[in-house]
């Protein structure tokens, strides 16, 4: 529902003017929050004698400045909530001053921080601090307390001046430096701030006709996108900057299974593959939800707020606590194709299922319940480099179809013939000319059918190439019909017959098996992955058809 730039600022004032007025907020995230502030209080290093004072040490033994943020910002907002049971608490101002003490002194000579695992006068990473540092100074200066915004001024101002003019690493980051100088600006204005901003922004927003932004990371790097543009738009009056945040959260609805869990296997980060839900999203989904009157966003916010709520986001955005539309049922029965970013979804209420058009390796995944096909995938011996990844895909009449073709040549000597240095023979096969070139050619047919899917694999070309197919269940699968594989641990194979894998009280038939062999662990392919694999084992020439049925 876009607003207008002047409804939006007209909005942005009365809000701003609003904002030190205490919103009754839920009891038992006041609850939770507080105990966090008790944790602190265990963990917080108070020696004078210490460096690391105000601070404490991660599960390495590592001190990093997102630690001082982070204490700031819950510390502050316990102290300044009158419903917490820290509240005015001479203990916790105190502590608050040496946890920006602590920041103070992690922040380098030019304004930067150290990220210790990998980045170093890091700008992204300094904005990533900004977050929970600004936010703390808004909640200090907008609640009356100088003393604790004075404790944070100077961290912030060097601050601003290495965003204003650092570099970064990837698209979101961008978003990151953005969101940062614009809580920055807000609270200590300096003309090179916006202008930073604008600079970035002229590159336009990194989200594609799927409403996924570029590193398709969708429970992190989304989150983290989603939540700068919205502060970013709020903060510097662009409303403009909220639409590609409901973008991403449409099409997220899209990407949820049964149970909550998302759908990370389109992502470019580090969270391809991680089991998560949709807890990051909570701000701008409750954002959104009342601002847009957002019903299934709701039913999203309703079933994380236990975990994902924030006092201080409620304090900083008191918008975020009127109350959430009624609740409308989230998308359950559909297919859907997203082209940009190369997936087929589909859900039948309590069954999930996605292809993988986009050279995955595991191009298919579904799942009942509790019970998880994790992947399908296979992978044959044709010259070490046979693991299936379809480098073309068309939609069919009745499903999706995968191609992939490989070559496997032999090198001729070099004519007129020349000498090869042992150092050369690499970086001049491609000089030489080919030979005895062998071909294989895979097809991929994926279909819907009642309570399932099949899967048909063909390869043609090359005759005689051992060839398996994995289909890999999570880790608490209990199988029924298949036996041992050989050498390898949690592997099975599946010579005839359908096999049943049961788990949390629902169950998936598969099948027919067969068996040509045995050899699993193919040369070149993919390593096994965790949990039970089933392997179907054949020789190509192969055409065969696979059922997944859910029971």
């Amino acid at each position: 529902m876009p607003i207008s730039r002047r409804h939006f600022t007209a909005v942005l004032a009365a809000s701003a003017a609003a904002a030190p007025a205490v919103v009754p907020i839920e009891a038992e995230l006041v609850r939770r929050h507080d105990a966090s502030v008790d944790q602190i209080l265990r963990q917080q290093i108070t020696d004078p004698a210490d460096p690391h004072r105000g601070g404490y040490a991660d599960e390495f033994g590592l001190f990093s400045a997102g630690t001082g943020a982070g204490l700031c910002d819950t510390l502050i907002a316990a102290y300044v909530y009158p419903g917490s049971r820290h509240h005015k608490s001479a203990e916790v101002g105190k502590r608050f001053q040496l946890a920006a003490g602590y920041l103070a002194r992690m922040q380098n000579d030019d304004g930067t921080i150290d990220l210790l695992v990998t980045n170093f006068h890091s700008t992204p990473d300094l904005g990533f601090v900004i977050h929970g540092a600004a936010g703390a100074a808004w909640i200090a200066k907008h609640f009356n307390e100088p003393a604790l915004f004075a404790a944070l001024e100077p961290f912030l101002r060097k601050a601003g001046q290495a965003l204003a003019t650092g570099g970064v690493h990837t698209p979101n980051h961008r978003w990151v430096v953005c969101e940062a100088l614009s809580q920055i600006h807000e609270l200590l204005p300096d003309p090179s701030y916006p202008r930073r901003i604008a600079q970035w922004l002229a590159e336009g927003i990194d989200i594609d006709s799927d409403g996924q932004f570029d590193e398709r990371s969708t429970t992190v790097y989304n989150t983290v996108s989603d939540k700068a543009l919205l502060v970013t738009g709020l903060k510097t009056g662009r409303p403009e900057l909220l639409d590609p945040v409901r973008r991403n959260l449409e099409a997220m609805l899209y990407l949820i299974h049964p149970g909550g869990e998302v759908v990370t296997e389109i992502s470019t980060r580090q969270d391809q593959y991680d089991r998560a839900g949709m807890d990051r999203y909570w701000f701008p989904l409750r954002y959104f939800a009342i601002q847009d009157n957002n019903g299934q966003f709701a039913t999203v916010v309703r079933s994380i707020e236990q975990r994902a709520g924030s006092l201080s986001f409620d304090l900083r955005y008191p918008e975020l606590q009127k109350p959430l539309p009624a609740s409308k049922p989230l998308p359950d029965d559909f297919e859907k194709l997203m082209p940009a970013v190369k997936i087929a979804r589909f859900r039948r209420g309590a069954m999930s299922a996605s292809i993988l058009l986009n050279g995955n390796s595991r191009f298919f995944t579904m799942r009942k319940g509790g019970c998880v096909v994790e992947a399908v995938r296979f992978a044959s011996a044709f010259f070490g480099k046979g693991q299936f990844r379809a480098s073309s895909y068309e939609k069919t009449k009745d499903g999706y179809r995968m191609t992939q073709e490989l070559e496997g040549p032999y090198y001729q000597p070099f004519d007129p013939p020349r000498h090869v240095e042992a150092s050369e023979w690499s970086a001049l096969r491609p000089q030489r000319k080919k030979s005895n070139i062998e071909r294989l050619r895979y097809t991929v047919t994926v279909r819907e059918k009642a309570k399932g899917f099949v899967i048909d694999i063909e390869a043609q070309g090359t005759a005689g190439v051992p060839l398996a197919i994995e289909v890999n269940l999570r880790e608490n699968a209990v199988l029924e019909g298949v036996g041992a594989a050989p050498k390898v641990n949690g592997g099975f194979l599946l010579k005839d017959g359908y096999a049943v894998a049961r788990a949390g009280g629902d169950a998936i038939r598969f099948g027919p098996g067969f068996s040509q062999h045995s050899y699993t662990q193919v040369r070149g392919a993919e390593a096994k992955l965790p949990g039970s694999s089933v392997y179907l084992c054949g020789l190509t020439p192969l055409k065969k058809t696979i059922e997944f049925e859910t029971l």
